[in-house]
């Protein structure tokens, strides 16, 4: 595919470099560019796309995939519209929970896909990452007011990992990987970070849309679990986050103050919603 014009995308933490590609005859395209070593996981990557489309997930779909001379590229269709992250805040309680409704049932589609069978046993696995975050959270000078609540959440929950099934997982489900199209649609985007894993860890990044707007992760939930969210999922949810929090405090310190910020008020947040990691139901979906 040729195009007349691209356009760089400054935005998002992936390390890809994004463009509004523009053809001859005038049509958008996210034309998508990584380096020559990052060839057989973006063709992974792809492919999964394929797959998921197959699905009728709203998402940029697939188009064309290969390498030139810009390194490993793909096309995907081009979604006209504006971030959700900075348009939810906007609209009423009652239309953020059925976009948040709504993505839940996404994500439900999502996890369809079965992981692969060679895959590593969740449990061990999954004990071994929190093990690395917990050392990484104690030697990190930077410790978060009431850090230490999830560690002993973790302690008295690692249980919970035994026997969980895997899936297919978007890698970083949140209200920043959305956007809502001009024709109002909500759309989920960046599969980069895809992996397989227990389909209930591809919660862990509901705190951010808590924060943003807490009408869209009730509805998400309820979506999701078409309105009866089991009791056992509130206490595994709380578990994966807890780890994502330890972890969340030195992420940031590579990135300055400003991050680290970020994260200590997201832990502070998470605290507050829990009471100290006391309850598994958090506030905002309590308010339900």
């Amino acid at each position: 595919m040729e195009f007349i014009s691209k356009t760089l995308i400054e935005k998002g933490w992936s390390g890809d470099k994004k463009y509004m590609a523009v053809t001859h005859a005038g049509e958008k395209y996210l034309y998508r560019v990584s380096d020559e070593n990052t060839y057989e996981g973006k063709k992974t990557e792809f492919e999964m796309m394929k797959k998921l489309s197959a699905l009728d997930i709203p998402m940029c779909l697939p188009v064309e995939f290969g390498k030139n001379e810009d390194g490993v590229y793909s096309v995907q269709t081009w979604i006209e519209g504006g971030d959700a992250e900075e348009m939810m805040p906007a609209f009423s309680e009652d239309k953020q929970y059925a976009y948040g409704f709504q993505s839940g049932e996404i994500l439900r589609k999502i996890h369809s896909i079965p992981a692969p069978q060679t895959q590593e046993n969740w449990e061990t696995r999954f004990n071994r990452k929190m093990d690395r975050k917990i050392a990484g959270y104690l030697a990190c000078p930077i410790k978060a007011e009431g850090g230490e609540r999830f560690i002993e959440y973790i302690s008295s929950h690692r249980h919970l990992l035994k026997n969980r099934p895997q899936t297919f997982q978007h890698g970083d489900y949140h209200i920043g990987n959305m956007m809502i199209g001009n024709d109002g649609k909500l759309f989920v985007i960046d599969f980069n970070r895809f992996d397989f894993g227990d389909p209930w860890e591809e919660f862990n990044r509901i705190v951010w849309c808590a924060q943003k707007a807490p009408a869209f992760a009730r509805g998400m939930l309820d979506g999701y679990f078409e309105g009866n969210v089991p009791d056992v999922f509130f206490e595994t949810l709380a578990l994966y986050i807890s780890s994502n929090a330890l972890s969340s405090v030195y992420w940031a310190v590579p990135f300055g103050e400003k991050e680290i910020s970020v994260m200590l008020d997201q832990v502070k947040d998470i605290l507050s919603w829990y009471d100290n990691m006391n309850t598994p139901v958090p506030s905002w979906y309590k308010k339900a």
